[in-house]
């Protein structure tokens, strides 16, 4: 349900309040906890606020009696078998024929209360033997009446884990596989608390509840990031964190993904394995790289040239793709010496907001750095080569700094490489408006070729923000569905 009875937005669009005193998302609920190793299932009811998800069981508990110190803990019951309650039960009112429990088992629920609440009857289980009284019975006929003194039970939701969102994130892939449950995830804090499996009746229903966290949990992220820019200088800002799915490198099973948190801040990308939550944590990156040098991938999905595959970002209603893992919402990072990093989030939303910050950090780094510049060789001679956000390209004598050559980002027509270290840049001269060749050699091709494109995109987007707009693949998709 939305707040205040607000219709649901379009996928990709996120509800907000129509004022500021009303939270973001409040939300109430019924749902499953699902055991994937017993394939046992019970009804909970979900509590969701800001800050918290919390999870309830429905008990009966006894509110009157003249021994209120022996109050026991009772279970709501089905009259059908309910994993997880320990017990099978048969009969009943409308078969007309007494409520008869086929079997008990040890350490389970029904075993450890020793109180069942079946429908209108309310059972003493004592031992193997089992004795039942329905409501009638025990309601008091009249104050003097000795059944007045027997216990009265009432069904209430009791709170039994409460996990809180700030830094959570969210699962929907069944571990070690790359199948999505169906209309089911699992919240885990970041302690590594669970709430186990949730699933839900209908896709629809997942859908709302899997947005209505990810809003709250991304709201929460949004403050901890503007506390922690607090303590940072303006060139050092964080502009996006949040967390992934990594592909292990090399392994021999695409289906093998570990959680990874990243980090955009200030000139860097920062792949951590948990969040950082002090100013020390930032050196503990387990990769860190220039944002300049690397460069953003969507792996996008086409059914022909010009249709966009039509696959509910929020549902999770997908095909059998052709993809290199099968999984979708997936990116990647293309960092120094031809090497790369895979990921892939759990919504077509965050694949939106992931591009669209790498986007803004790249263009804030290359305002910032203005200019950057590498050694490289050609025929046995030393040289460097620099992009100047001003001024283009520029190649000049290592010793003498006598400039060879330069260009202008708009002359840059297009380039091959070898893949290795030598690239072939092709130039128009404005005068002679012939394709001019220059060739160069490079240590680390890789990073000055995403270098190149980050600079040349920045300039873009400084001429026409419009433009990168346009190019945004991961939002073409969001928004088309």
């Amino acid at each position: 349900m939305n707040v205040a009875g607000k219709p649901s937005p379009p996928p990709g669009q996120p509800d907000r309040p129509d004022s500021l005193l009303v939270p973001t998302w409040i939300k109430t609920g019924i749902a499953l906890l699902y055991d994937e190793i017993s394939g046992n299932a019970y009804e909970i009811r979900l509590k969701l606020t800001k800050e918290v998800l919390t999870i309830q069981k429905q008990d009966v508990i006894c509110v009157s009696g003249s021994d209120h110190s022996s109050n026991h803990r009772t279970v709501k019951l089905h009259r059908q078998p309910v994993g997880g309650l320990g017990l099978s039960i048969k009969g009943g009112a409308e078969h007309k024929v007494p409520v008869v429990i086929s079997k008990i088992f040890k350490d389970q629920a029904a075993d450890q209360s020793g109180m069942l609440f079946i429908g209108d009857a309310v059972i003493q289980v004592n031992g193997i033997s089992v004795e039942g009284a329905t409501h009638e019975e025990v309601a008091p006929s009249s104050p003097s009446s000795p059944i007045a003194n027997e216990p009265k039970y009432e069904k209430r939701w009791l709170d039994t884990l409460s996990v809180p969102l700030s830094m959570a994130r969210i699962s929907r892939y069944k571990a070690g596989t790359n199948k999505l449950r169906s209309n089911a995830f699992e919240v885990l804090a970041l302690d590594g608390v669970s709430t186990g499996i949730l699933q839900y009746c209908t896709a629809q229903e997942s859908a709302d509840w899997l947005r209505a966290l990810s809003t709250n949990i991304s709201d929460l992220t949004l403050q901890n990031m503007k506390m922690a820019n607090k303590c940072c200088s303006s060139s050092d800002q964080v502009i996006h964190m949040g967390w992934v799915n990594e592909r292990l490198q090399g392994a021999d099973s695409p289906q093998l993904y570990k959680c990874k948190f990243l980090a955009l801040k200030g000139s860097s990308f920062y792949i951590f394995s948990t969040p950082p939550v002090s100013t020390l944590d930032w050196v503990r990156a387990e990769k860190i790289y220039n944002l300049c040098e690397v460069l953003f991938k969507v792996h996008k999905l086409w059914l022909n040239d010009d249709c966009w595959l039509q696959a509910n970002l929020y549902l999770g209603i997908h095909q059998d793709y052709e993809l290199e893992d099968q999984r979708p919402y997936c990116f990647s990072v293309v960092v120094g010496h031809c090497k790369s990093h895979y990921f892939n989030v759990e919504l077509g939303s965050e694949l939106a907001v992931w591009e669209k910050s790498f986007q803004k950090a790249i263009f804030l780094d290359v305002q910032r750095t203005g200019s950057k510049t590498y050694t490289c060789s050609w025929q046995g001679e030393s040289l460097c080569f620099t992009l100047d956000f001003a001024l283009g390209f520029t190649c000049f004598d290592s010793k003498t700094k006598n400039v060879l050559w330069r260009f202008k980002f708009s002359q840059l027509k297009g380039s091959s490489d070898d893949g290795k270290t030598r690239v072939k840049l092709l130039f128009q001269n404005t005068e002679t408006k012939q394709i001019e060749t220059k060739e160069l050699e490079f240590q680390d091709l890789t990073a000055v070729l995403n270098c190149i494109h980050s600079f040349i995109a920045a300039k873009v987007a400084s001429v026409d923000p419009l433009f990168i707009e346009g190019q945004s693949i991961a939002r073409k998709y969001t928004y088309s569905n």
